[in-house]
């Protein structure tokens, strides 16, 4: 609050106060005189001065009372002020207590996210494996479905041809009385052992044995049947002889057979059943031989000379005793023309 001082010795009206004075080593006493006029006019000032007096106390006062207030206000300011630290030191805690609540939740709020992120790709996995097991298992399924359509059409082509292959086939036509005694067991159609593909003609008869000694003219039927199933090879002939004589008829005379790479569509294949080792056949073998080769000759036309080994095709030491002892072989084609001379006798 500011304080306005106020020069009364400048106002109209204003009497001095007497002043006493040395003159030339006396002290004299120096009067105002004021004139009437003046002197009325000093009284008015007197009268403003009173007023301007009571002004100046009152102002005093005021300004007084101001400073007075202000020291109060002073005195009472370094108790606010260490009330307000206090207050701010603990806010300053209560803020940090805040920030640590509010780091704490958000630091569990991100562990719940990153549960929820692991429970949902765990359930995505899952779903997924699902997803996977059931397209296999459904292509798996079409995939059988398809391969058991597939086999059954098969099937019904195979039972299809067969049955219009398994009319009574007429050998011979002509010397009906020199035909051996043969059994027509003929193999289902198939691309290992019966192709069902055409002879178009017979140059020459070729002389096999079964390379499996002890196995019966049955048994060898059955391995070329079951070819077909396994697929492990090509192999099959016309004719199979057992030990004990019989003669079994795989393959018709019209079709070929997988007996002789290179051969196979012109010519007749025979397997021969065996007990010794060395392959030398049985004598029933051996007689049941002559007989369906001569007459396999006679229906096509041929003679002795045209008989050959597997091994005179290739070089395959088949059948193993006639290669190994030649003149067994050489017996056999003497045997085989005496018995046709005969037969023809």
């Amino acid at each position: 609050m500011g304080l306005e001082f106020i020069d009364i010795s400048r106002e109209e009206g204003y009497e001095r106060p007497r002043v006493r004075s040395t003159i030339n080593g006396r002290r004299t006493e120096r009067q105002n005189i004021v004139a009437p006029e003046k002197r009325r006019r000093s009284e008015g000032n007197r009268t403003s001065e009173l007023e301007r007096r009571k002004r100046f106390e009152g102002q005093r006062t005021a300004v007084s009372e101001a400073k007075r207030r202000s020291e109060r206000q002073s005195a009472a300011v370094p108790q606010r002020k260490r009330r307000t630290e206090a207050e701010i030191y603990q806010m300053a805690d209560n803020r940090e207590a805040r920030r640590r609540a509010r780091a704490a939740e958000l630091r569990e709020e991100q562990i719940r996210i990153r549960r929820r992120k692991r429970k949902r790709r765990k359930i995505i996995a899952a779903r997924m494996a699902t997803l996977c097991f059931l397209v296999l298992l459904i292509a798996g399924s079409f995939f059988l479905l398809v391969k058991m359509v597939t086999e059954l059409r098969h099937t019904e082509v195979v039972t299809n041809d067969f049955a219009a292959n398994i009319e009574p086939q007429e050998v011979v036509v002509v010397n009906e009385a020199e035909k051996p005694i043969i059994t027509e067991d003929f193999i289902p159609i198939n691309e290992f052992s019966r192709p069902g593909e055409v002879l178009p003609e017979v140059n020459n008869i070729f002389v096999h044995y079964t390379a499996n000694p002890g196995t019966s003219a049955a048994q060898n039927r059955s391995y070329f049947e079951n070819l077909g199933i396994t697929g492990e090879t090509s192999a099959s002939a016309h004719f199979v002889i057992g030990y004990d004589g019989e003669i079994i008829q795989c393959i018709p005379m019209n079709e070929i057979a997988y007996a002789v790479a290179g051969r196979n569509y012109d010519s007749i294949s025979i397997e021969c059943c065996y007990l010794s080792a060395d392959g030398k056949f049985t004598d029933d073998t051996y007689q049941a031989l002559i007989r369906l080769s001569a007459w396999l000759l006679s229906e096509y036309d041929l003679t002795p000379e045209d008989m050959r080994r597997h091994y005179d095709e290739g070089g395959k030491k088949c059948p193993l005793y006639f290669v190994e002892h030649e003149d067994a072989w050489e017996q056999f084609l003497k045997d085989l023309q005496d018995y046709i001379m005969r037969e023809q006798v």
